[in-house]
């Protein structure tokens, strides 16, 4: 199961990286301790509806757009069959497949890759690039 805090907190850190902002700065526009916000960030606390939404207009984010963006990094991977089933229930052909040590490729539409590397039998971490024509390529890191 994906969980929803790591992907909101990953996506709001590639938010903040991608515009080279501290978490102190970030932090003190959005009027929330930097110890939270970097709670936040890593998926370890999940923000209310009334912080999410400050700590987007501090970002210069709309919030759909956020939820937009994790709402697609979701969907990806609940399209994306035994992303989340421990490596010793996986049958070998699919083992065999692998990319690496428990990395399997996954690319959809040409417009995003998602790479799933199965980190224990318990955790699994997805990374997914998305190619947009007015910005750089870029990583969301989510782990489930």
């Amino acid at each position: 199961m994906i969980l929803l805090r790591r992907v909101i907190g990953d996506a709001l850190r590639a938010r903040r990286q991608g515009q080279q902002r501290t978490l102190r700065e970030v932090s003190t526009a959005a009027n929330v301790s930097l110890g939270y916000l970097s709670e936040i960030e890593r998926g370890h606390k999940e923000p209310s509806s009334e912080l999410l939404a400050a700590i987007c207009d501090a970002l210069g984010a709309r919030l759909s757009e956020l939820l937009r963006e994790v709402s697609d990094t979701v969907a990806l991977a609940e399209q994306m069959p035994g992303v989340l089933v421990s490596m010793q229930d996986e049958p070998a052909e699919a083992a065999a497949k692998s990319t690496g040590r428990g990395v399997r490729q996954v690319t959809s539409d040409g417009k995003v890759a998602v790479s799933v590397r199965q980190d224990s039998p318990l955790k699994a971490t997805l990374r997914s690039t998305r190619v947009r024509p007015t910005e750089r390529d870029r990583d969301v890191v989510c782990a489930a």
